[in-house]
């Protein structure tokens, strides 16, 4: 068995994706979005893909990346696939360490991991002295199934899509960022810059922005549901954010439930998202749409 840990190469794209979703349907990463981010990562993120080549194939990868944005410094995040029928050779224990030590050679000192709820999966993570912390649930729907129909818009209320902000997307960022300040989690993030959220939000490959759609309240954006598609039938709900001053008018669940109408329409047959465990607003909007549950992660979090 020749096991090799080495960086990413371009035509590398499909075996990385591949070992990104293997056993996870829910988890949408298309090539195109493996090889943008790869090139798109802001110089201080330190974004490294690594990959497993097994007897001359990708059988896993590692993502790792100081997280600059963060209020604390001096954290960052690995996450690391193998393909199911390659674990427990040694591919997983061997991209984690060369990821720690990229991480730490650039001042990480505290790093999260996400880790598919499987005993195996948590008991590797354990194994190498990371800690469970909070958790997130995966959802799917059915498009084929039938939708409840989209809610009547309250007055002043319109629903546009991302395609109305081409040529200028600033509201779509501010109200991202608005949203974005109180959501769960274990990192404090300041404020991305524009250009930043540019790179990372607006430019992403697997973004639809015909199905991503706005909700606007006497002209002002209001609520925005970011969607991404696999480019075939799976759609990906990448976040859904409220500006603080409009929240509990229903506006977030009136746009998701458009967007999911157009994704119908469009072809798309599973739609999945995910929300943190603590997120009830829209743990409720999602069951209201008719999600059912279909997995879970746990942030594990080691301190070197």
């Amino acid at each position: 068995m020749n096991l090799t840990i080495r960086d990413f190469r371009p035509e590398d794209a499909e075996a990385a994706a591949a070992a990104y979703s293997a056993g996870r349907p829910h988890l949408l990463m298309t090539p195109e979005a493996v090889r943008w981010r790869v090139g798109a990562a802001a110089p201080d993120q330190h974004y490294r893909l690594l990959v497993a080549e097994l007897d001359g194939r990708v059988v896993g990868t590692a993502r790792c990346m100081v997280h600059a944005d963060a209020s604390v410094k001096g954290q960052g995040g690995i996450n690391v696939s193998v393909l199911p029928e390659y674990r427990g050779r040694g591919a997983g224990g061997a991209l984690v360490r060369a990821a720690e030590q990229h991480l730490t050679a650039h001042g990480v000192n505290r790093i999260h991991s996400w880790v598919d709820d499987e005993p195996a999966a948590r008991r590797f993570a354990a194994d190498r002295g990371y800690r469970a912390g909070r958790s997130l649930y995966f959802a799917r729907l059915d498009l084929t199934s039938g939708l409840p129909p989209v809610p009547a818009l309250p007055p002043g209320v319109e629903l546009r899509t991302a395609d109305d902000y081409l040529d200028d997307p600033r509201p779509l960022y501010l109200l991202d960022i608005e949203g974005s300040r109180d959501e769960p989690g274990d990192l404090d993030a300041a404020d991305r810059g524009y250009q930043e959220w540019l790179a990372d939000t607006w430019d992403h490959p697997d973004l639809d922005r015909g199905l991503t759609t706005v909700a606007v309240l006497d002209g002002r954006e209001a609520a925005l549901v970011a969607a991404e598609t696999d480019g075939a039938h799976r759609y990906w709900s990448a976040f859904t954010t409220t500006g603080a001053r409009y929240r509990g008018r229903g506006l977030a669940k009136l746009a998701k439930a458009h967007s999911l109408h157009l994704a119908r329409a469009a072809g798309c047959t599973d739609a999945y998202t995910s929300n943190d465990t603590t997120n009830a607003p829209m743990l409720a909007v999602n069951a209201w749409l008719g999600y059912e549950r279909c997995a879970r992660e746990w942030k594990y979090i080691r301190e070197l």
